[in-house]
Order: C-alpha cells, then structure tokens, then sequence
C-alpha cells in the first residue's frame, strides 16, 4: 500500500533504483540537485535539468511537460552526495503555482510498485518548488516530502541550496526548457494505436524478479557523514534533530488540514437548516468525523513509527557521545583525561517537543564559541521558582557550563574568570575556586569589576591589532589561552563605562579569544531602556529551567530547552575540576 505523506514527513526506500513520477495541470519543468550531507550544491554540474538530463546514478526528463518520469539509481551516486532534491518550476515568468492544480509526485520501485506519493498543497505565489528530497539515513535512504515552495522563483530555490551563480543557472535553465519546448513542437507527432496500446514485451523474456524489501537497518552510534568518529557523532545527532522537526512538522500540518477540512465539510454538509436535524445531517457528521479520525490516524502513526525510530537510535548514540557531548551522569567523565585537541562542539543541554517529550536531542553548538552566553535567572510564565532560588539554579548551571569548557579544551588553551561584585553567588562558584580552576578570586565591587572588564577589553584590543598587522607571534610574554568571563549578579557593580565595556567584549570578543558568560534576570536591567539590547540579542538565551524558546532552522518548532546539570549529590563535577587542574599544574 503505497503511504501517503504529510509535508515534512519522511519514508524509507527498499531499494535504489527509483522512478519519480511528476503529474501537474500545466506544463513543469523538472530537475535534480545533488547535494552534500547539509544540502549545498556545490556548483551547476551537481545540477541534472532538461539542458544536461543525465548525471551518474540520475536521469530527468529533456522538456517541460505535465506529466515527468524521473529514473535514478542511487547506488551509483557518488560517496560525497547525501542528498537528492527534486525542484519543479513554472516556465512563464508570471506563472504561479497557486493559479494551478496541485502538482503530486510518487515514487515507485524500479518495478513500478508505489511507494510513497506526496500532493504538493497550499502553494500560492510560488513559481518554484522542493518537491521531495532523498537522502542518505543510517546506511539507506529515506524520501522526504518537502513541499517548500519560492515565490522568486527558481533563482531563489537554487541560491537557497548554496548554489553559486544560481541566477546564471536558473537562466540557463529557462533557456533550456524553451528550446525543448520548441524542439517538442516541431516534431512530428505520432500516430495513435487503433488496438489499444503496444505490448513491446520480448515473447521469450522472462519477467525480472520483484525486489524484496528490505529490513529497516539497526541504529548504530557514528552512521553519519565525517572524517572522525566525533564528527560522525555530531553529524547524527544533528540529523535526529531534523529528523524529529520535520516529522512533528507534518504531524501538525496533518492537524491542521484535517481540523480546516473536518470545519469546511461540517458548514457544507449543515448549510440547508432543512438538513441540521434528522438522519442525514447525522450521517453528514459522522462521515466528515470519520475522515478527520482516519487521516489523524494515519499521521499519528507515522509519527509514532518515526519517534520509535529516533528513540532506538537515540538509546545508542547517547552512550557513545564523547564527553564534551555527553551528560553529567555518563560513565566517561568518571574516567576523564585532558584531550590532545579541542572537540568540534560541546553540549549545552537537551531540546525536546511536547509531541515527543521522552526524547531529548542533545544541544551541540561548535566551538570556539561564537556568541556568548546568557543565563536567564528572571521569572517565566512556566517557572514559579521564587527569585533567590532561580538565580541561585542559574549560576549553578553557568558553573556546569564553565567546568565542562575547562574540561573539554586541552591543557592550558583555556581559562575562565569570574566577576561576582556582592558576593551572592559563593556557594555555586565555590566548586570553582575550592579547586583553583578560576584564575584567580571572583572580582568584587565596583573597582573590581572595572578591573577585570578593563584587563579583558585591553586584551582584545591588543589580539585584535595584532591580528589586523598580520603580527600575531609578536604579542610578548602573551597568554594564548582562550578566556571565558562568568558575570554574575549583572548590571550590580557596572557603571556606564563598565557597560560600555562589556557590549565590546560581547560583540569583538570572541574573535580574540574572549567570551563572554551572563547570569543575569533583564529586568534588573530595566534602568538602561533600549541600550541594552544589542547585548541581549547578542547573547545565546539559555534558562535554568526547562523553557521553549529555540526555533529550529527548518519549520520553526520551538523546542524546550533543558540544561545539563551534574547528578545531585554526586562528585562528578568535583573530580572533573580536580582533573583538569592537576593537568594545568603538572603542565607549567
């Protein structure tokens, strides 16, 4: 039975050799791009389009035309392509998608056994489209229904794919799909059958064998695209990621669509008020119900075969994570040793939807750092944490978050200091200086903060003028370690000049190897009005409580974020710090 898709939801192929068939009401070009593991098209001949249809493992058709067959066999694509796009476009410059039937796409076996099919609803302005996207998944491919449709047409679509030059090859493209056009016209046309269609079948030739499906592969921890086990790593769970918004996507478009569909045919099966009451106007309504009931049916199960598919995954790659990726409470930081060079990411705590809220996808983001870090210690609609407590559990995780950056960076390339200018935030940072793991005594009062922001923004002005002079290896008896400043309490202790330092440091410092570490609730900031805010936008918001506020890069989900936090009770913070600054000793 072939399954229907929602947008966004995905679907495993049995096999790779493939066909794509393409029907629509007007005439369409279609195309193929060949992409890596994040998409991008590198340049016009990872492009298959009428102009140059053939490409290794991929054919498409010569012209535009309404109804498209697309061949491919992804066996013979190359190692470096991860993903296949298929793009349709309208030829006319004023042509919109809206203005026309929608387009469906189906995928079959090379047998022509249905796959999947895909209706491509809702577009409008649009003069080009993503239809589907193939792409590699845990040693197979999956076909995912995209439906994402570009009102610029299909300049933007290409120049969306990382295509260089894509108005160059959108043109050319046209330019293509005119001359087939032109050529189709001037052939001569051929003659219909009068006994119905031609059986070209060879009488002596036997039928090929039906492919069996296959099994759906086991998850395995590093089944993704890199040169190290740890970029494989990073690689996977960035898939799961997207893997889990695109299916919670087309769950919730499956919602809507039922929910308008099961309103639209309520209010037409009622419009009669002869009809309301009696026989028919219950049969109307049970119908419409039935139909509502069987698509959410259909796009829960889906959803569920796609949440139990991560989850298994989830439940392997977990445990292989190296620990700048890991949890607080994974066996490897019991047994953790400085590293040799610097991780590519490091985890600042999990993300999960209320769809699937048993399974967390880890937060990686890469390092060095690029932005800061704010912790929100401030009151949310969601949390009813009193304040003392809230700020308290916020410098609590920024202290998890700076003995987890001590420890993933190898010895002495990394350093962390402390501005705490009342003195309230003791106790949590006594993990930090009970070691000796802060460079020296958090700053306190007015003086000290001026001190320690004067000292680092000096810094950046020096990495940066060196940087700029080309004369890096000239700086004298210069500490290249990486600085990590934790700010406790913000704005106590800041007057204007203070401040003024600290947006410089927000905004220039991490190119100079300083980064910035914000506890802070932004209504104690409220004083200062509007001139605060490039230094909140500039800072990555994270809370010490479970909160949604990150949007994907994809469909826009905002997913709850929750901070990684050691065990309670436990000593694993305590012997990572002790770890990390026997190493820092035994290295002077």
């Amino acid at each position: 039975m072939v399954a229907e898709l929602a947008r966004g939801q995905n679907h495993p192929l049995p096999g790779t050799r493939l066909e794509i068939l393409v029907s629509a009401e007007v005439p369409v070009l279609v195309a193929a791009a060949l992409g890596d593991e994040g998409g991008r098209v590198h340049d016009r001949h990872g492009i298959a389009h009428h102009g140059a249809p053939a490409l290794p493992g991929i054919e498409v058709p010569r012209a535009a035309a309404a109804e498209h067959r697309l061949s491919t066999d992804l066996g013979e694509l190359s190692e470096a392509v991860h993903r296949v796009t298929v793009l349709l476009a309208l030829p006319g410059s004023a042509a919109r998608f809206g203005a026309t039937a929608a387009p469906r796409a189906t995928v079959t076996d090379a047998e022509g056994t249905k796959i999947v099919g895909f209706t491509l609803a809702g577009l409008d302005a649009e003069s080009a489209v993503v239809a589907l996207e193939l792409y590699r998944r845990q040693g197979g491919w999956k076909v995912r229904a995209v439906g994402q449709g570009y009102a610029g047409g299909l300049t933007a679509l290409l120049a969306d794919l990382g295509l260089p030059g894509a108005r160059e090859v959108a043109e050319a493209m046209h330019e293509a799909g005119r001359l087939g056009a032109a050529r189709a016209a001037a052939a001569p046309k051929a003659r219909p059958s009068e006994g119905g269609p031609v059986d070209y079948t060879h009488a002596g030739r036997q039928a090929p064998p039906q492919p069996q499906p296959q099994p759906q592969p086991q998850p395995a921890a590093g089944d993704a695209p890199g040169w190290s086990m740890e970029e494989r790593l990073y690689n996977q769970v960035w898939g799961m990621f997207e893997d889990l918004a695109r299916s919670t996507a087309a769950l919730r478009s499956a919602a809507d669509f039922a929910a308008a569909r099961l309103d639209r045919e309520l209010d037409e099966a009622l419009a009669d008020p002869r009809a309301r009451i009696g026989a028919a106007g219950e049969a109307a309504r049970k119908t419409a119900q039935a139909k509502h009931d069987e698509l959410m049916g259909r796009a829960q199960a889906a959803h569920d075969r796609d949440l139990a598919q991560l989850t298994a995954e989830a439940e392997v790659v977990e445990p292989a994570l190296p620990p700048a990726y890991a949890r607080w409470d994974s066996p490897v930081w019991h047994g953790h040793r400085m590293p040799a060079e610097l991780p590519q990411a490091v985890r600042l705590g999990d993300l999960h939807l209320p769809e699937s809220a048993s399974l967390r996808i880890p937060m990686l983001v890469r390092l060095p750092l690029e932005r800061g870090l704010w912790i929100d210690s401030g009151a949310t609609p969601a949390d009813f944490t009193d304040s003392p407590e809230r700020r308290r559990l916020a410098l609590e995780v920024a202290v998890a978050l700076a003995a987890r950056l001590l420890a993933v960076h190898p010895v002495g390339e990394f350093a962390v200091e402390a501005i705490d200018p009342a003195g309230a935030g003791a106790g949590p940072l006594g993990a930090l200086t009970r070691t000796g793991a802060l460079t020296g005594p958090p700053a306190r009062g007015t003086a000290g903060v001026a001190q320690a922001l004067e000292s680092l923004t000096r810094r950046v002005d020096l990495v940066r003028m060196a940087i700029g002079g080309g004369a890096t290896e000239a700086l004298p008896d210069f500490d290249t370690a990486r600085r990590l400043l934790m700010v406790n309490d913000f704005p106590q202790g800041f007057d204007d000049r203070a401040l003024t330092r600290l947006r410089f440091l927000a905004d220039e410092g991490p190119a100079a190897g300083v980064h910035l570490l914000l506890v802070a609730d932004r209504a104690d900031a409220g004083e200062y009005g509007p001139l605060l805010d490039p230094l909140w936008r500039s800072l990555t918001r994270l809370t010490p409580s479970p909160d949604d506020h990150f949007a994907d890069p994809w469909v826009g989900h905002a997913w709850t974020f929750e901070p990684s936090l050691p065990p309670q009770g436990g000593a694993v913070l305590q012997q990572v710090l002790s770890v990390v600054v026997a190493a820092r000793i035994k290295g002077r």
